[in-house]
């Protein structure tokens, strides 16, 4: 379909969940996440100051820089990786068309 792309969503045991996303709603992955009932708090509703919704990107295109609150916010997770990302700060686009993200543990 026109203006969707997949994500994936690797779960614990290792499979791979496919997630369809529209392109044309200025969605967030975190929204994505959200839709499909997956293990996402975001409790600040997309801010980027609670983290609550932080993912590691396993495999993506060109990411979008990261804006300095993200930046921060990840610098102060205890838990954080290279790959770490705040999926309420990456807008669903076709660049992001294959990206694999795995949902991080709060703690």
């Amino acid at each position: 379909m026109e203006n969707m792309i997949n994500l994936f969503v690797q779960q614990e045991n290792g499979e791979r969940l496919k997630l369809e996303a529209p392109t044309d709603m200025g969605l967030s992955v975190m929204e994505v996440l959200k839709a499909h009932e997956l293990e996402v708090q975001a409790m600040c509703g997309g801010m980027a100051i609670c983290a609550t919704c932080h993912v590691e990107v396993l495999e993506s295109g060109e990411l979008p820089e990261q804006s300095e609150d993200e930046a921060y916010m990840l610098e102060s997770l205890p838990h954080a990786v290279a790959g770490s990302r705040l999926s309420c700060q990456l807008r669903v686009s076709p660049e992001l068309d294959g990206l694999v993200v795995r949902i991080m543990p709060e703690a």
